[in-house]
């Protein structure tokens, strides 16, 4: 790790012990491995993380699913069913600053790590727990996956179209109750640490992905609030001429806000299903009257139709319909430079393609690159989303499973002779950290 990188690592010294899987708890994680942390993952001795073989397109490595999510942290194959298994995790536990675990409902209790146990083998170890729903809750026994997080969470009821074709609820592609319910429990977590400076205790933080999701929707319940009292929202994209029921409608295409916001057609857009761009008007008469100078719609600013905001709610057709044709003859690119250098909020729809592809991106460290060292060669993944002046993250690869054992369970003081015996009994396996398939390769 590069020396500037290694002095001022937010935190560096921190040791986290990481029982989770698939993505919500290893995308916590992974992003305090990133700021400096040891990180120590525990996988199942056969397998390990269901990801290192989910969607695998290269033969002799592990899948991108894996790699993206676990990238410079170390892996310890344990049986936790096992009583030398739950020693050595208890050892671990003993001088761990962070124990973070995302298995299923009720499990860490039932194998003897809950909360209680825990705080008695380290009071000071902060443990953080990721599960489906809240504490208490009458589905807090349910299995959560993305998908149920986003429908539990306020999202999917708000997400699409409110007639046509697929007018059903609706998931975001965004990992809303995965990634984001692993930041929220970061974010969590951080706030602990924080407050062990002040207590020398550690707590106990638990997520819910129910609740991660409704923190992003929250402005869902201000909706719902407003049409409670007026039985409808003008600024909703179904009105005028929407049938109001008890809940809020799906959103479409629109902002949120009160401003007119919508995604329009660019040029190429027959050909290309992402040649879009979305363009805000903005509600204050400075923000319309850039808006109109920009499109070349002076005449708005004296039509009652369009002049005001609340004109504008009851004539979106004809808004949408105007400002359409005037995109269709620009690319995507071309409007968001353009309208943008003239006050307009506007930004292009990118395709996935163009995001792994773009200069930018791939320069400024959002995307970076990572070498794997086995079959896969390099792969892309999105980094730290944040920068920080005086720290950059030093990017290593996923480690192979089981790779640390050694290592790990000799810091803890087991001799070679002790791990060879405990991989024969195959408490933390015995395959030098090489699954059967890619010796093969």
């Amino acid at each position: 790790m590069a020396a500037e990188a290694t002095n001022y690592a937010p935190l560096a010294g921190i040791k986290v012990i990481d029982w989770t899987q698939v993505q919500s708890g290893p995308s916590c994680t992974q992003m305090l491995a990133w700021m400096g942390a040891e990180v120590i993952k525990l996988e199942k001795v056969h397998g390990g993380d269901p990801t290192r073989s989910e969607m695998n397109d290269v033969d002799g490595s592990y899948s991108l699913y894996f790699l993206q999510l676990n990238a410079n942290k170390k892996s310890v194959t344990l049986d936790m069913k096992d009583d030398a298994g739950k020693k050595i995790l208890t050892d671990l536990l003993k001088d761990a600053d962070i124990f973070v675990e995302n298995i299923g409902p009720g499990d860490v209790e039932k194998l003897g790590f809950g909360w209680e146990q825990v705080h008695a083998i380290n009071p000071k170890c902060i443990m953080a727990s990721l599960k489906g729903f809240n504490q208490g809750s009458r589905f807090s026994h349910v299995k959560a996956f993305e998908p149920v997080a986003q429908c539990a969470g306020g999202s999917a009821s708000t997400t699409g179209w409110n007639d046509g074709t697929y007018p059903q609820p609706t998931q975001s592609g965004a990992a809303l109750g995965d990634s984001n319910s692993g930041m929220h429990l970061l974010i969590g977590i951080l706030a602990a640490l924080e407050q062990r400076h002040n207590t020398g205790e550690g707590c106990y933080v638990y997520q819910s992905m129910q609740n991660a999701v409704l923190n992003l929707c929250r402005i869902k319940l201000r909706d719902q609030l407003i049409l409670d009292n007026l039985g409808e929202l003008s600024y909703y994209a179904c009105y005028p001429g929407y049938k109001w029921g008890k809940a809020i409608p799906r959103a479409e295409n629109a902002e949120g806000g009160l401003v007119l916001g919508w995604c329009y057609r660019a040029k190429g857009w027959e050909t290309d299903p992402n040649a879009y761009v979305y363009i805000v008007i903005q509600q204050s008469p400075k923000g319309f009257e850039n808006f109109c100078n920009a499109m070349g719609f002076q005449d708005w600013l004296t039509d009652p139709k369009f002049a005001t905001a609340n004109a504008r709610d009851e004539h979106k057709a004809e808004v949408y319909k105007r400002v359409e044709e005037y995109t269709m003859q620009y690319d995507k690119y071309t409007l968001t430079k353009e309208l943008g250098a003239k006050g307009v909020p506007v930004g292009p729809v990118l395709d996935w393609y163009e995001i792994e592809n773009d200069p930018d991106l791939n320069s400024d460290g959002t995307i970076v690159t990572i070498d794997q060292g086995d079959a896969r060669g390099s792969f892309k993944t999105i980094g730290m989303p944040f920068t920080m002046s005086n720290y950059t993250p030093d990017y290593q690869r996923a480690p192979k499973l089981g790779e640390n054992n050694d290592e790990i369970l000799g810091g803890l003081g087991y001799t070679a002779d002790q791990i060879a015996q405990l991989k024969a009994q195959g408490v933390i396996g015995s395959n030098d950290g090489v699954p059967a398939d890619l010796k093969q390769s």
